[in-house]
C-alpha cells in the first residue's frame, strides 16, 4: 500500500461541486482517502488575470504505481470535462500528484514531488492542514516549515 497527497483544483463552473465529484471519482478508482483538507479559494498563480480557485488536498492509500495513478488522474479530469487550452490557464479540474511515498520519481510525464509544493501557497496551506509533519523527501524540510518560508504571498482563504 502506498499512500499518496493529491492536490484538487478549479477555478471554473461550479468548482465545490467538482472537486467533490473529482473526490468520489478518485475514490473509486484511485485507492481509500485517509484525509482530506477544507477547501480554500485561492487566487490564481501564475497566470493572474483569471478567477480565483477553489483547492483542497487529499491523502490516499493506493495499491496503484505512480505512473498509473497518474493515468487514472487524467482520464478523471477528462471525464469531469477539463480542457488543456493553456499552461496555467483557467479549467474546471487539476489533480496534481504531490507526494508518492517519499518517492523521487522523475520521469518525461512525471515528476514527484511535485517541482512547485514549496512556492505555492495554494499548495502548502491545505497540505499543511492534513500533513504538518510530512517531510519533504529532497528539501528535507516538514510541510509546517515550508509553509512557515514559503515566498508565495497570495491569499489563501479557508471556505469550510
Amino acid at each position: 500500500m502506498h499512500i499518496i497527497y493529491l492536490l484538487l483544483g478549479g477555478n471554473i463552473g461550479e468548482r465545490e461541486k467538482m472537486l467533490q465529484s473529482a473526490t468520489l471519482e478518485l475514490s473509486e478508482h484511485v485507492g481509500k482517502k485517509l484525509a482530506n483538507s477544507a477547501m480554500y479559494e485561492t487566487a490564481a498563480w501564475g497566470k493572474e488575470a483569471q478567477p480565483k480557485f477553489l483547492n483542497s488536498v487529499l491523502a490516499m492509500a493506493t495499491t496503484l504505481s505512480a505512473h498509473d495513478v497518474l493515468i487514472e488522474i487524467q482520464k478523471i479530469e477528462n471525464l469531469l470535462g477539463r480542457q488543456r487550452d493553456e499552461l496555467w490557464g483557467a479549467r474546471t479540474l487539476d489533480i496534481d500528484i504531490l507526494f508518492y511515498d517519499h518517492e523521487i520519481i522523475q520521469t518525461r510525464e512525471l515528476t514527484i514531488p511535485h517541482p512547485f509544493i514549496q512556492d505555492r501557497r495554494f499548495v502548502l496551506v491545505p497540505l499543511s492542514e492534513i500533513a504538518p509533519d510530512l517531510q519533504h523527501p529532497t528539501l528535507k524540510k516538514t510541510i509546517a516549515e515550508l509553509l512557515a518560508s514559503c515566498p508565495d504571498q497570495l491569499e489563501v482563504t479557508k471556505i469550510n
